[in-house]
């Protein structure tokens, strides 16, 4: 599932173990630098390319999830 991909990536960049996945990104310490790496590292661990801005309008990881699990497949 994407949201336990993504709460891996938001665990190593943030370098946190223990948080709730509504907790917000900017809340928990990130900055714009660590949001990049997250960027970057969806792209690569699930293949989807997320604008930088829908991470900053998404900023918790059940947020994210659900925003990329209502996008279109693209083949």
């Amino acid at each position: 599932m994407n949201r336990d991909v993504i709460r891996k990536i938001w665990s190593r960049e943030l370098e946190l173990d223990d948080f709730s996945d509504d907790d917000d990104f900017f809340a928990l310490g990130g900055h714009s630098l660590i949001m990049a790496k997250i960027q970057h590292a969806i792209g690569e661990e699930l293949g989807i390319e997320v604008p930088m801005d829908e991470l900053f309008r998404h900023s918790t990881v059940n947020s994210i999830a659900a925003h990329l699990a209502a996008q279109p497949a693209t083949a």
